[in-house]
């Protein structure tokens, strides 16, 4: 077993100042983060050795494709591909999904039709979710629904999942708001917002911020549990991951 004084370490990789860790950092329990940001010029790690046992990349207001815009994109999408194959869990939300998806060989639209998705929005289970590692305890019924009211911000979005990728969820607007490729998930929507991020980005796309805040406020019990409980099971994944490395050193 990992010794409890020395928990294990899950890489953060941040690209942008108003999309940040938020509530997932008191929702990773028995773990420790190192946070990475990328956009302040902090060195994205190289080889899935030097993340630890977990892997989170956030998201952020450029495309998966802007290199140009965010240097750190090329080595975000390496060390994305580096830790599926060496089969450490890890997360990718939004822009993180994104890159995730194209890192795999996937494909992203930039600026898709169905244009912005924000707010609440229902993120219906597929059946393949049923079982799944991290998702599947998300999957039941909830009030009646096969379908968990998520957060979501996004205009660009997945098109196309990478070969062999396990298609997760969908909501009204876009089929991919999640999808698993070996040990890493995808998630278009944002488990970690609460109601002062969701402020701050609806105010930065000129929306007054007082209906977006007040759908939040109807479903905050709902939005917050799956997210506490979903950061929780990854956390689950992370320990695993790191009790098996240390039986087999």
């Amino acid at each position: 077993m990992i010794d409890e004084l020395q928990p294990p370490v899950v890489t953060v990789v941040q690209s942008s100042a108003d999309v940040a860790l938020d509530r997932l950092r008191r929702w990773l329990p028995g773990t420790r983060l190192r946070l990475v940001r990328a956009d302040q010029g902090e060195a994205v790690p190289v080889g899935a050795a030097a993340v630890g046992d977990g892997l989170v990349v956030l998201g952020g207001p450029m495309s998966a494709y802007d290199d140009a815009r965010a240097p750190w994109l090329p080595e975000t999408r390496a060390l994305l591909s580096e830790c599926v194959d060496a089969r450490i869990p890890t997360l990718g939300i939004c822009l993180g999904a994104q890159l995730l998806a194209v890192a795999r060989g996937g494909r992203v639209q930039v600026g898709a039709p169905p244009g912005l998705e924000h707010g609440v929005v229902d993120v219906r289970w597929r059946p393949e979710a049923t079982g799944d590692p991290l998702l599947g305890g998300l999957a039941g019924y909830v009030e009646g629904r096969r379908s968990t009211r998520m957060l979501s911000w996004h205009a660009d979005a997945v098109v196309e999942l990478p070969a062999g990728a396990v298609w997760l969820a969908a909501s009204a607007m876009y089929p991919y708001q999640a999808f698993r490729t070996g040990t890493a998930w995808g998630l278009q929507f944002h488990p970690e917002a609460g109601a002062e991020t969701l402020g701050v980005w609806a105010a930065e796309d000129g929306m007054a911020p007082g209906p977006v805040l007040e759908d939040f406020a109807a479903h905050e019990a709902e939005v917050t549990a799956a997210g506490e409980a979903l950061g929780a099971g990854f956390a689950v994944l992370v320990r695993e991951h790191a009790d098996r490395r240390t039986a087999a050193a």
